[in-house]
């Protein structure tokens, strides 16, 4: 499985940013998909992930009310709707994808595929 993420930039704080991330090489609905961040200096932190078939949402305390993940199995692709922006939101975004499980994960170690990384800076 190939993942490849996008969307990234720099927006002022309070503004929105979209990314979205292309899977090939395995059938789509198949996978757990997630979106990770890292910041420097700290751990790779989950975002949000989101089930096979789009039913089931889990996001991190620290973003709920403020992103939102679709799916789009037809297109491939996930995405992760980024609203009200923080300076604490600034990291590195990685999509991920689960090959195994039917409900979503949130620890790292639990994704077998793994985007390049996609830069979101917020300024102050």
């Amino acid at each position: 499985v190939q993942l490849q993420a996008s969307g990234g930039g720099l927006v002022q704080a309070g503004g929105s940013l979209r990314l979205s991330c292309a899977a090939s090489g395995r059938t789509f609905s198949s996978l757990v998909t997630g979106w990770f961040r890292q910041a420097p200096g700290k751990e790779r932190e989950f975002v949000g992930g989101i089930s096979r078939s789009g039913g089931s949402i889990y996001l991190a305390d620290s973003v709920k009310g403020r992103f939102v993940i679709t799916r789009d199995n037809a297109k491939n692709t996930v995405s992760l709707q980024m609203n009200d922006l923080k300076s604490e939101d600034t990291a590195v975004y990685y999509c991920a994808a689960n090959q195994n499980s039917a409900r979503v994960r949130i620890g790292a170690e639990e994704y077998d595929y793994w985007g390049q990384g996609t830069q979101v800076t917020v300024s102050s």
